[in-house]
């Protein structure tokens, strides 16, 4: 099974399962369609410090082909990583976007994760999805739109994971990574 690609190639509908690597550059390069790209960007700004956690992301959009994404946490800051395929008539084909960001683990002020159960016929119970969001100190700098007329929004970062979108594995990693920001939020800076 496949999904037309950027630039008239086939490119697959499941991506390979980045779950199991607990290294961020073995994971990258399971899952992402650039991983070159990605671990030079981000190898730039990390420089050697210690990664306590991170959570990937991927999907094929019509218009504009892949989207991927790293967050990557090092105890003091989140470093992400977004590449994103440029949409036809904006640039030569196979042109691609790459940026990078820094966000102080300080600014984040409310980490929250929310699971949607499903209860089997047993009893058992398994999570089938998680939408984990980070909220930030600073305003988010969308054009105002009428569900935040009231006034400014607070920027926050979003990550969700699904069976169908990632399978168990993913979703237990983003859950993980959600924790390990969340027990760093608030703490003293060494």
């Amino acid at each position: 099974m496949s999904r037309p690609g950027f630039g008239g190639g086939d490119l697959p509908a499941v991506f390979p399962d980045w779950s199991p690597y607990t290294d961020l550059e073995s994971a990258a390069r399971a899952y992402l369609r650039d991983p070159d790209v990605a671990m030079e960007a981000l190898g730039g700004v990390l420089r050697g410090a210690s990664v306590l956690g991170f959570t990937l992301e991927r999907f094929v959009n019509e218009v504009n082909g892949v989207w991927q994404e790293v967050v990557v946490c090092d105890g003091s800051r989140l470093v992400l990583w977004h590449g994103e395929d440029v949409p036809p008539g904006e640039g030569p084909p196979g042109s691609m976007t790459s940026s990078l960001r820094v966000v102080p683990v300080s600014s984040v002020t409310e980490v929250g994760c929310r699971r949607r159960l499903f209860r089997h016929d047993n009893g058992d119970i398994r999570v089938d999805s998680i939408d984990v969001y980070l909220l930030l100190t600073s305003l988010d700098e969308s054009p105002p739109s009428e569900e935040t007329a009231g006034g400014p929004r607070h920027d926050a970062l979003r990550f969700g994971k699904t069976l169908d979108d990632g399978g168990a594995g993913q979703i237990a990693r983003l859950e993980e990574f959600a924790r390990l920001v969340a027990s760093v939020v608030g703490r003293p800076l060494l």
